[in-house]
């Protein structure tokens, strides 16, 4: 039966949002308002160059988001009560959970070997998809917990307000600053586990599959992944995490194992 306890109000998403989140939001708008209002200033005084091209952000970040949305229309497979009803269910209970108003279309895609799923959305419509060889997990492989908490996690971002364009274009020039827009981003993927987590927390251990793909992770030892959060450790260990736009795998689990502190984002 689908749950309705997770959204009750404002003060569980509050609990659910990651407390960086905000700040950082805040930070990557201001550098794009900056950098918008600098564009608009030189092309009044004259520069047709540049400035024109940063003026043109809105509709790039318009337009990627519809040509993405059309591939995974025409190229996925869309999740529906008869195409893999077992998912279709978990996206709606999802949903529901967290208090939408409307369930986000679902596809499956072609994973080539990638370990992946995302959300995102265009105009108002919202979506998920799962690469096929992460969707398996909850199928052929029969981890359906698993695919549960990657679900909840996709649809967690939606519930967040991460797949708004205003949110996108907000970002936008942020995101080609290395360390600035994924700092951000790594504070979003917590908020989208704290949300997967209320939703399925068993699932949590299907993260593995992250580690060791889907074939080995279920040899693979969750807590001593998340142990290691607290000795692997360094500067390059902190380079390569701020770099990343998802934390390194070891602060991820630790900040699932141990609920009693945010994840890391530095």
């Amino acid at each position: 039966m689908a749950k309705r306890w997770l959204w009750g109000d404002r003060r569980h998403a509050r609990e659910l949002r990651h407390p960086w989140e905000n700040m950082l939001l805040g930070l990557c708008v201001s550098v794009t308002v900056l950098a918008v209002v600098g564009a608009i200033t030189r092309a009044l005084g004259g520069d047709t160059g540049e400035p024109l091209m940063l003026l043109a952000i809105p509709a790039f970040v318009f337009f990627a988001r519809g040509q993405l949305y059309a591939k995974q229309r025409v190229n996925g497979v869309q999740i529906t009560e008869d195409q893999f009803p077992e998912a279709h269910r978990m996206v709606r209970e999802a949903a529901q959970a967290f208090g939408m108003d409307k369930v986000p279309d679902a596809y499956v895609v072609l994973g080539n070997g990638q370990i992946n799923a995302f959300a995102s959305g265009h105009g108002f419509r919202r979506y998920v998809a799962v690469h096929s060889d992460l969707f398996e997990i909850g199928g052929r492989l029969s981890d359906s917990d698993a695919l549960r908490f990657v679900i909840g996690h996709e649809v967690g971002h939606i519930a967040a307000g991460h797949g708004s364009f205003w949110r996108q274009f907000g970002v936008s020039v942020a995101n080609v600053i290395p360390g600035i827009g994924a700092t951000l981003n790594r504070a979003q993927e917590y908020t989208a586990d704290n949300h997967a987590y209320r939703f399925c927390p068993e699932g949590m251990y299907g993260l593995r599959v992250l580690a060791a793909g889907k074939y080995l992770y279920g040899s693979v030892d969750f807590d001593a992944i998340a142990a290691r959060g607290n000795t692997d450790n360094g500067l390059f260990v902190m380079l390569v995490n701020f770099l990343s736009t998802h934390p390194v795998n070891t602060w991820r689990f630790q900040a699932l194992a141990d609920r009693s502190r945010p994840g890391r984002v530095f």
